[in-house]
């Protein structure tokens, strides 16, 4: 009988579990790890946190040492990109030449950073965060002085601002929305953001948009819609990610936001998988297909890819999960709901004082949920009432003397 390959297609978090995870589950084949990074595997949120903080050192970020892909015969293909994918032929091809056969096959390509269509957008001095030598280049741009002008004010804008800011750059932020996280967490805790980071001296522009970046061989200037002109020696765009599905649409695979795949992360090839950024995976949850960028998505999901190559039966069903350091403040949120999805926002706790919950509330059932520097009763809590479904007293909810386990039952 021939040697089963499994393929990777994605060095990333996602990738790098699932390899992880087919070795612990007992595969004995052959394992692929294909990457165009030409780092091995790393995790991204030390990118726009603490190693760009430098808080980090460069070898706290990577997934595993070195020595780990060849002690455990993860075969690791790095720099090297696939270009086409041949699902009658179970192959895949690779630039300059080559291919790898598989027997099954992840697709962990991930995501790209969306770019800022505008003139000026290729002079040096701007930047995209989304790789480790990206992370390298901004962190020894922002040197204290330095005026940064961060597009976007969502997870990635606002953790870049708090690092410029602790490296004593003046930030300004241009953000379309009215207040920064519009599209996730709405304007109640967006607003709750906007003061944090004034308080720290980020100035902000909402309601306009960059039209235009100047500089005279390097980035000097940001023009924006309403006319004003910002210094800025450092700009960074922060205005959302692509999923990279260009090879498996080419292969024909559905695509919808994302590599449609089942619950059990299963393309409608049975022998093509996706996790991570790119996949759009049924949530029994929801009820929906349900796409997570977050880092909580490639590590768990990268390991029931795997498990699911192998025909363990699993299902994925995680919660979308996220977390942010900013200033003084670390939080973790979970739960979902689509644009125009709660009907209010209930906070339990001290706000002004930065230790405190939040529910978000489509009629009386908690759909999403955060806490901040609360980390003895972290989410537990809030997993459970997203999870059941069942009314709660809003009251209640705000009151912090009452458990929240007291809230379902």
């Amino acid at each position: 009988m021939a040697e089963q390959v499994f393929v990777v297609v994605g060095a990333g978090l996602a990738g790098a579990r699932a390899a992880q995870a087919l070795r612990e589950e007992g595969f004995a084949g052959r394992v692929v790890l294909v990457g165009d990074d030409p780092e091995r595997p790393y995790e991204r949120p030390p990118l726009s946190k603490g190693y760009l903080l430098g808080d980090q050192e460069r070898a706290s970020v990577y997934v595993h040492d070195e020595q780990w892909y060849e002690a455990n015969a993860v075969e690791l293909r790095l720099d090297c990109a696939v270009t086409a994918l041949d699902r009658a032929a179970h192959r895949v091809e690779l630039a300059g030449g080559g291919h790898l056969d598989y027997t099954k096959l992840l697709l962990a390509t991930g995501s790209s950073p969306r770019r800022l269509p505008v003139p000026g957008d290729d002079l040096p001095g701007v930047h995209y965060l989304r790789r480790l030598d990206q992370a390298d280049r901004l962190r020894e741009a922002m040197t204290p002085g330095a005026s940064v002008v961060v597009v976007g004010a969502g997870w990635i804008g606002l953790e870049v601002a708090a690092a410029a800011r602790a490296r004593d750059c003046a930030v300004t932020v241009v953000e379309p929305s009215p207040a920064p996280l519009h599209a996730p967490l709405g304007p109640e805790l967006g607003g709750f953001f906007a003061d944090l980071h004034r308080r720290h001296g980020v100035g902000f522009r909402f309601g306009t948009h960059v039209t235009g970046l100047r500089g005279d061989g390097r980035v000097s200037a940001a023009v924006l819609a309403d006319g004003t002109v910002l210094p800025a020696d450092v700009v960074v765009v922060g205005v959302g990610v692509r999923p990279n599905t260009a090879l498996a649409e080419r292969a024909g695979l559905a695509v919808e936001d994302g590599v449609a795949v089942d619950a059990s992360l299963r393309t409608g090839d049975p022998d093509v998988f996706a996790a991570g950024d790119v996949a759009a995976p049924f949530s029994p949850h929801y009820g929906r297909r349900v796409r997570v960028e977050h880092w909580a998505n490639a590590q768990e999901g990268g390991q029931v890819a795997a498990r699911s190559m192998l025909g363990r039966g699993v299902t994925y069903d995680e919660l979308p999960y996220f977390f942010s350091d900013q200033y003084d403040l670390g939080m973790e949120f979970t739960g979902w709901f689509p644009p125009g999805g709660y009907d209010r926002v209930v906070t339990r706790g001290d706000v002004d004082g930065l230790a405190f919950h939040a529910f978000w509330l489509a009629g009386d059932q908690v759909v999403a949920g955060l806490h901040v520097n609360l980390w003895d009763d972290g989410l537990d809590g809030v997993r459970h009432l997203i999870r059941e479904r069942r009314p709660v007293d809003p009251d209640r909810l705000a009151d912090p003397t009452v458990p929240l386990a007291a809230l379902v039952g």
